[in-house]
């Protein structure tokens, strides 16, 4: 046979239905099982047992345990030799060629996602990295699923999925699982440099993702704080003004020397005290009881919600549906929380 002629086998066999080699590797292997026990019942006293040296031979380890010994077994041998062996490689090289594909669809974000309680991120940049970080310090075994119109993955872990599309397609939501997410957090396009624009491209997001998923918690980068406006009808539950909270932060470094260190212990699982929320236990009535009974905790209770002004109010009854956050360490949280 010549080379050329070889190298077009080849390229068939490689070219063979994934599910076909398989289940005809098996009939391979079980066929070849039962001729051997029927050509040499003696050397091979039972199924298993011609099984047993099918499997060592066309794998090519070869105890020596188990051989033929008449004419009719040996020829036998010679052909599995031949054809055996040269089969189940195919398999094996299947078998790679498969891990290595998925591997490239995942790193292409072409699989879907099928995981729960999960956080999207769309749209990736510096910021968003941050947030990952962010993430995974806070509750380093929560899935993430990143959606962007890279051609690979800009991160990929064993949490960290990747999703190509536009985050306005539903197809592209769809393979991101958001129906069983636990949040979004929708980032500002960097690429778009006229505010109203990159907001309008985040607008169309929140409007896709709402007819989708109504009661997911969606966070949304907005560039001008008078664009907000723009998103009353489309159900988002927080905006960040990543502009002007800079702008403001560094205006109050100013005036408040040291400030900045301050926002940044809250703002970051990475050291220092955090902000955490806390449930209200059942026996609190008053704001005053919970603040007392954190406050021995070593927790300081700040506010409830977006009410920072409970401190005034410490004798005012806590409501049903009551959202406490507190500052203090992750020690401290954990056992509040227990």
């Amino acid at each position: 046979m010549s080379m050329i002629h070889l190298q077009k086998l080849i390229k068939k066999a490689l070219s063979l239905n994934n599910w076909f080699v398989f289940y005809s590797a098996i009939a391979l292997v079980v066929g070849s099982s039962a001729i051997t026990r029927l050509i040499e019942p003696e050397t091979f006293p039972t199924f298993f047992e011609a099984l047993w040296w099918v499997m060592t031979t066309v794998t090519t380890v070869g105890y020596g345990d188990y051989s033929p010994v008449t004419t009719g077994g040996r020829v036998f041998a010679i052909i599995l030799y031949m054809i055996g062996i040269g089969y189940i490689s195919l398999v094996i090289g299947k078998i790679i060629e498969g891990f290595s594909a998925v591997k490239k669809r995942r790193e292409e974000g072409r699989m879907e996602y099928k995981g729960k309680n999960h956080i999207i991120i769309i749209g990736w940049s510096k910021k968003a990295s941050f947030a990952v970080k962010e993430i995974m310090e806070t509750e380093n075994n929560r899935e993430i699923v990143i959606i962007d119109k890279l051609e690979k993955a800009p991160l990929l872990t064993e949490d960290i999925h990747y999703i190509k599309g536009d985050a306005a397609e539903e197809k592209t939501l769809l393979k991101a699982n958001i129906k069983e997410a636990e949040a979004v957090l929708i980032f500002s396009d960097d690429s778009i440099h006229d505010a109203l624009l990159a907001d309008g491209k985040s607008l169309l997001i929140c409007t896709t993702i709402e007819s989708m998923v109504p009661e997911i918690h969606t966070t949304v980068e907005v560039m001008k704080e008078e664009h907000i406006k723009n998103f009353k009808h489309v159900k988002v539950d927080e905006f960040v003004l990543t502009h002007e909270t800079i702008s403001r932060l560094a205006v109050r470094s100013i005036f408040s020397k040291g400030i900045t260190n301050v926002f940044s212990q809250l703002m970051s699982r990475g050291h220092g005290e955090d902000l955490y929320e806390v449930v209200a236990k059942p026996h609190w009535k008053t704001y005053r009881q919970a603040f007392d009974e954190l406050l021995q905790e070593g927790a300081t209770l700040i506010s409830d919600g977006n009410n920072l002004e409970i401190n005034r109010n410490l004798d005012e009854n806590i409501s049903p549906n009551a959202r406490l956050f507190v500052i203090c360490d992750r020690e401290t949280y954990l056992k509040i929380k227990t």
